[in-house]
């Protein structure tokens, strides 16, 4: 059985399509497309008329290929643009009369737990908390957990295209820019600060485009090798650093020369790497780690589950 799940995220909307095999599956179609939904409206809870044409555009060609495919069953999940957006509902209605993909809009602590069944599949988290953390233009997820348990998780709604949009005025940023952001990381993330007290992870997990681009420009720079059907991706605590020093004194074409930079996340990986390394810093964590998975593969590997009790019953 071939299975389709489309994430409809801030900035990326994902297809993955998959064929089932019992309790696994096989990847046989990835495509990812940047629709920046959440341009020039997400900090005002709209998602705007070019926005809503491009979400629409990319729908329409996603289900060409599931029809190609011939998929059985089809899984969209909209995220924070969607979900806060005065018309994110209108749009949704519109999506299903334009393409006839039934969408469905997910709350911040449902992304949250996606996200963990994605990476728990991806990396051998083991028994110690680890600090899971998922960076998308509208919201960050954190989770705290182990191999065999969530023990803490929560939705912050100040993604990374809301920074760029409140805080990035500047391009490098300017150290009164950077001032002005971090006041403001750690004015709203006191809640996973106190979290983080009591559980004491010291490994951070990242996953998603900020890490996926971070180790891309880590194996290019460095000449590490990375297995095409890895799911996870090599990056260390001394190569983020050196990474981020080179990131914020350079302007956006100076950041695409960069090996490994992609134009996708050239404009956003500035504020999402001060937010990295504020985390690092802020909780004196001692180890990076980059899955391959997140939610797009969280949603899936839940869906599967669910479609395998129904078999049951």
């Amino acid at each position: 059985m071939k299975v389709a799940v489309i994430d409809m995220g801030t900035n990326t909307f994902h297809l993955i399509i998959v064929e089932v095999e019992k309790d696994d599956f096989k990847i046989v179609y990835r495509e990812k497309t940047a629709v920046k939904i959440g341009e020039k409206g997400i900090n005002h809870g709209m998602i705007t008329d070019d926005a809503i044409d491009r979400a629409l555009k990319t729908l329409s060609k996603f289900k060409e290929v599931i029809d190609e495919e011939e998929v059985e069953q089809v899984f969209a999940t909209a995220t924070s643009a969607i979900r806060n957006a005065k018309n994110g509902k209108g749009l949704v209605a519109l999506i299903k009369e334009e393409t006839g993909i039934e969408t469905r809009i997910i709350s911040g602590i449902q992304e949250a737990e996606y996200i963990y069944y994605g990476v728990n599949k991806a990396v051998e988290i083991g028994d110690k908390a680890s600090l899971i953390m998922d960076i998308g233009g509208g919201s960050i997820e954190f989770i705290i957990g182990t191999s065999k348990e969530i023990i803490w998780r929560q939705s912050f709604e100040i993604g990374g295209q809301r920074m760029v949009e409140k805080f990035q005025k500047h391009d490098p940023m300017l150290p009164t820019d950077k001032e002005a952001l971090i006041e403001y990381l750690d004015s709203n993330l006191e809640e996973l600060f106190d979290a983080c007290a009591e559980h004491q992870p010291k490994t951070l997990i990242g996953s998603s485009g900020t890490f996926d681009t971070l180790s891309d420009i880590y194996s290019l720079t460095s000449n590490v090798e990375r297995a095409k059907d890895a799911t996870e991706y090599p990056l260390t605590l001394e190569s983020f650093n050196e990474i981020y020093q080179e990131l914020i004194v350079k302007n956006r074409e100076e950041r695409l020369a960069i090996p490994g930079m992609i134009p996708l996340r050239v404009d956003m990986i500035v504020v999402a790497c001060e937010l990295v390394n504020f985390i690092i810093n802020k909780l004196e964590l001692i180890d990076i780690r980059v899955s391959g998975y997140a939610l797009k593969e969280g949603v899936l590997l839940n869906t599967l589950h669910s479609l395998e009790k129904e078999e049951t019953l």
